[in-house]
């Protein structure tokens, strides 16, 4: 099995069912079903193929696979994995399938739909595990043209000037990212990541990009900043997110919150802190204000809404925030951070997989009463239902106390490690960060107290239907990780807990 290229596998074979798509023009809608969920699902199989032989005590990368491929550029087809990579790879694995889960009553145009989202879910993983920069970059731009299509031809009424909007802010922060890997590839000859982190950790970067002069050694970092900023997104780059994840299909919108928006946070991990180390911590008191806003913003403004889809899009924004404000209270730390430093990035790694699973599920549990009621989602428009849907109401609830961070569920390990690490090294934007903790618990509460409890009204009022067989096969197996993650959170933590040691050892300054 070690033999086995794993890792080209994992990114290579939803490609090959979306080629397959492409060359079965015939197919019925209920083959081309099947052929996405499969290849969708083979993710997850060679995943736990590499979860069985990983070692996360082992230093530096498993499963390489390094190939020449541009020798004039000195590129490199460069594929490795560790503890975060493994982390991203499993949380696609989980939410791909359940995203193609969510669109299976989908009617119009399946086939061209499941190869747009085996695309997608492709160029996410290689994202994941590309470790030079150009086939990095390659993933990271191919990801946005079936997300853009995805969300163009199957979304709500607003998806044509939300798909736009989506392209043109990642497109623009993508651009300078390239801008600001050319002025590295001009100081250093080299687009190998490990190679630049190495060279980032003792200086050597800082003084190769300083032999370019004048400002571009501050722009090739605030170009890459950029172009992460508006992936994640941080504020004031999030104006694209609401629009695109309300007006996104169902089970798109459940990969673009699941999968996508980690990307970026994978990109400040990966990237720029191990590259940038001083310059990051030079900048961390500004950015510490910006996740903070992200933060206490994203929520207050979540609470506000009466669209139960741009609610969900606006918590993702104060969650993800959480994940940027650990690993910035780390970069701003003098010195190595000790306990605080290792518990505010395990908790932001862990917060990443936590997210994706809890909000992908409250998306679909959106979804479901969209589709019920013929095209409401709003606040207003339901009333009642736990009374005539209590496996649903059941499974809902559970979904919305993880997002909120309840004891025993997935979502309170992650936040609570974040608070801890944060507390330990900047106290105030601990309690700064707890009004996004109190507006989350109001307007989710409020959401549930409303739509699930009292005399049935709106749409509900006639009776509404209980899950069926491929619905709870979508959402039992997350409400299921919810459980067993809350409870045993070192099935994730001992995958990346040595990592996270040697890292805050080696970038914080």
């Amino acid at each position: 099995m070690s033999s086995l290229p794993l890792l080209s596998l994992i990114i290579l074979t939803p490609w090959v069912g979306s080629l397959l798509l492409v060359c079965l023009p015939g197919l019925g809608a209920r083959a081309c079903r099947g052929i996405t969920l499969a290849f969708s699902l083979s993710t997850l199989g060679f995943a736990l193929c590499v979860l069985s032989s990983f070692n996360p005590a082992a230093p530096g990368y498993q499963f390489v696979e390094r190939r020449d491929w541009i020798s004039s550029l000195n590129v490199h087809y460069f594929l490795g994995l560790d503890g975060l990579s493994l982390l991203m790879v499993l949380l696609t694995a989980v939410v791909a399938p359940a995203g193609i889960l969510a669109s299976w009553k989908l009617s119009s145009d399946v086939r061209f739909f499941g190869l747009l989202f085996l695309a997608l879910q492709g160029a996410a993983l290689g994202v994941f595990l590309a470790l030079d920069f150009v086939p990095w970059f390659l993933f990271w731009e191919l990801s946005l043209v079936p997300a853009y299509f995805l969300i163009k031809l199957w979304g709500g009424a607003g998806a044509s000037r939300a798909a736009y909007q989506f392209v043109i802010y990642t497109i623009g922060g993508s651009a300078f990212m390239l801008l600001g890997f050319a002025g590295i590839f001009l100081a250093t000859g080299s687009l190998d990541f490990p190679e630049l982190s190495r060279l980032g950790a003792d200086g050597t970067l800082a003084l190769k990009l300083a032999s370019l002069g004048g400002f571009w050694p501050m722009a090739i970092f605030v170009g890459i900043l950029l172009g992460l900023a508006v992936k994640v997104p941080l504020f004031p780059f999030h104006t694209w997110l609401p629009s695109a994840y309300a007006e996104a299909p169902t089970g798109v919108s459940m990969f673009l919150t699941g999968v996508m928006s980690k990307m970026g946070v994978y990109g400040f991990i990966r990237i720029l802190w191990p590259l940038f180390p001083m310059r990051l911590h030079a900048s961390a008191p500004c950015l510490i204000w910006l996740a903070l806003a992200g933060v206490v913003l994203g929520a207050f403004a979540a609470m506000r809404q009466t669209d139960l889809k741009r609610m969900v899009a606006y918590s993702s924004i104060n969650h993800v925030s959480y994940c940027l404000l650990a690993l910035f209270a780390v970069a701003s730390a003098n010195g190595p951070g000790g306990e605080p430093s290792v518990a505010a990035l395990g908790g932001s790694l862990l917060q990443m997989f936590n997210h994706g699973i809890s909000a992908s599920a409250l998306f679909f549990c959106v979804g479901i009463l969209e589709t019920r009621s013929g095209g409401l989602r709003g606040a207003g428009d339901f009333g009642g239902i736990r009374s005539s849907a209590p496996l649903f109401a059941g499974l809902c609830g559970i979904s919305m106390f993880s997002s909120l961070g309840l004891p025993g569920l997935n979502g309170f390990v992650g936040e609570f490690l974040i608070f801890k690490g944060v507390w330990g090294l900047i106290p105030w934007a601990a309690a700064l960060s707890c009004l996004g903790l109190f507006a989350t618990a109001y307007f989710l509460l409020t959401f549930w107290q409303r739509v699930f409890h009292g005399p049935k009204s709106g749409a509900a009022a006639g009776g509404f239907a209980e899950l069926h067989g491929v619905e709870v096969v979508t959402l039992a197996p997350l409400v299921a990780l919810m459980f067993l993650l809350g409870i045993v959170p070192q099935l994730l933590t001992g995958l990346f807990n040595p990592l996270v040691g040697i890292w805050v050892g080696h970038f914080t300054k």
